[in-house]
Formats: C-alpha cells, structure tokens, sequence
C-alpha cells in the first residue's frame, strides 16, 4: 500500500502549472478552437437544425435546453484531451515529468499541476460555450455565472478520471479504449442532449452513478435562471470523484514512475 499512501500536497505545483501555461500560451487560439469545434458543432448544428423539428424540452427551445449540455460536453472534453494526451507526452514521450523530478519537486505535487491546469484549461472552454450561448440570448440570468466555479470543478472531475488512465497507457492506442467504452456512452446517457427521463430505468439509474449527469444538473438550471435541486448532493459527488481518482490516479503514477 506504499504507492497509495496519502497525498502529500504542497504550493510547489504552481510553477509546474505556469510552465505548462506558458507552453500553451504560444498556441492557445488554436487549442482553444479545437477544445470548442465539437460542442459548438453539436449545439448549433442540433440546437437549430433538430431543434427546429422538436417541440419544447422542459418548457424551452430545444438549443436552450441543449446549451448546458454543450457547456458540460466542452468540459468533459478539454479536460479529459489534456490529461490523457499532453499528460502522457510530457510523462511518456517528452520525459518533462523527469526532468521536473530532477528538481526539488514530488510527484504528488507534479500530478496536482497537471490536475489544476486541465481543469483550467476545461474551465477556458467551458465558460466560452457560455459566452455564446449569453451571446446567442440562450441563458436567462445572471444566475448563471455560478456556473463557472462548478465548471472549473467539473473538470477537476473529469481530469482526475483521465489521469488514471494515462497512468495505465502503455501507448496513446489505450486511450481508445476510455473513449469507446466509457466517454462516449456517458455523454449519450447523462442528459447532454436529451433529457435523462426518456431512458429505461435500468440507463437512469447507471447515468445517476456517473459524474457527468451531475454536472449537467447542476448547470442546467443555472442557465435558465434557476438555483439546481440538490445542488449540495451534486458538488459532493462531482468532489467525491475528483478526491477519490486523484488519489488512485497518484497511487498508480507512483507505481509506475517511481521505481
């Protein structure tokens, strides 16, 4: 149990963050486009296009309802990109988390850096879908600026699940594998698109389990200018997950680096 012993954090993460940010930096249009292409696709393409052939989803347009949604999936998106595939460049193929460990620096605190500026850099593409959809007239009050602390949370969430993964990866071919057999199922049942009551009750009860539903709960209302239902129940689990899978994801980091 020595790998899994308690987390030892610390503020010396902070310079790993800013070195990632300055990194980025040089080719944030570009990344910030490409985090943004799919949710905005999905909710103007669907918002309006299938939107224009559906009645009223819980009393608004169907763009309206979708707009949180997208909001969620854009999160969902950018962390999970960032802990999986720069995460594991810089441990795998560019050996910076190496090189960082050369220096006065623990793993636990190099895993947090990564941890916070996935989270950071989903919280950039969560809270520009809700600059466009504040644009496009879709949210309905002030109220929904609560939603980009729960955004950055979110992806906190979503960038600890991520690094589990990257810490199993032999190559960057697995990470298909969290794709196809948990990201993309949970995005079509945890109420992006459509609302979670349409499943069977057997899918409701699975997508309930999953940290995005939560998130999408927990934004949904905000958007449309109300306070969610169970908002206190929705931050425990969405932290919940996040403490929980930071834990075994540095747990395994430390298996596997340090030998």
């Amino acid at each position: 149990m020595g790998n899994f012993r308690r987390p030892r954090l610390s503020l010396r993460f902070i310079p790993v963050w800013r070195r990632n940010f300055l990194v980025w930096r040089k080719l944030a249009i570009p990344s910030i486009l490409g985090n943004l292409a799919d949710p905005m696709i999905y909710m103007l393409g669907l918002g309006y296009g299938l939107g224009s052939l559906l009645p009223e989803v819980g009393g608004v347009s169907y763009i309206a309802f979708l707009a949180a949604g997208a909001a969620c999936f854009s999160t969902l998106n950018a962390a999970t990109f960032e802990a999986l595939y720069s995460a594991f460049s810089r441990m795998q193929v560019q050996k910076t988390w190496e090189a960082i460990l050369n220096a006065p620096m623990d793993l636990d605190d190099l895993l947090l850096a990564e941890l916070v500026w996935a989270a950071s850099k989903a919280a950039v593409s969560g809270a520009a879908i809700l600059g466009v959809a504040a644009a496009l007239g879709l949210v309905a009050s002030p109220l929904a600026l609560w939603s980009l602390p729960l955004i950055f949370l979110a992806g906190l969430t979503f960038a600890t699940l991520g690094l589990i993964v990257t810490a199993l990866a032999p190559s960057y071919d697995f990470f298909m594998y969290y794709f196809t057999l948990f990201i993309t199922p949970m995005t079509l049942i945890s109420g992006v698109f459509f609302p979670m009551e349409q499943l069977p009750d057997a899918f409701q009860a699975l997508a309930g389990a999953l940290p995005l539903s939560h998130a999408v709960d927990l934004l949904r209302p905000l958007f449309l200018g109300q306070a969610p239902a169970r908002a206190a129940l929705h931050v425990a689990v969405l932290a919940g997950y996040a403490l929980a899978a930071f834990w075994l994801a540095l747990g395994l980091a430390r298996r596997r680096l340090l030998k």
